[in-house]
């Protein structure tokens, strides 16, 4: 019975930190997509390319942080742990700060249209 919880306990190991990595790879892809995307609109001197930019590094900061949430998981010390909620915290408040400005600037930009 020993080696069959070892076994399950392997798999779900692995398991998470495949899903770790991957939500970390995704937030790193959305992040960089959206910011060559908002670069090329700033050479061409679009305008509002502020909201896409935030709306993307939030969401990559949230596949990140979920990323963060998944690895307490296979947290084995409480070092470790104390570290990983540290990281929680300060990627939580960026992503308050960050939501925050998008709401801001959305309603920047309707204030803006009606006009």
């Amino acid at each position: 019975m020993e080696t069959v919880l070892r076994s399950v306990e392997a798999v779900l190991t692995a398991a998470a930190n495949l899903s770790t990595t991957l939500m970390e790879l995704f937030g790193i892809c959305i992040l960089v997509f959206t910011a060559v995307k908002c670069f090329i609109g700033w050479i061409k001197k679009e305008d509002n390319i502020r909201l896409p930019l935030a709306e993307g590094i939030a969401l990559a900061l949230e596949l990140k942080l979920g990323g963060e949430v998944l690895r307490t998981v296979v947290v084995r010390e409480w070092k470790e742990l104390g570290i990983l909620g540290a990281i929680i915290l300060l990627r939580a408040a960026l992503t308050f700060l960050i939501h925050w400005e998008i709401k801001n600037e959305s309603l920047s930009e309707k204030a803006n249209e009606t006009a």
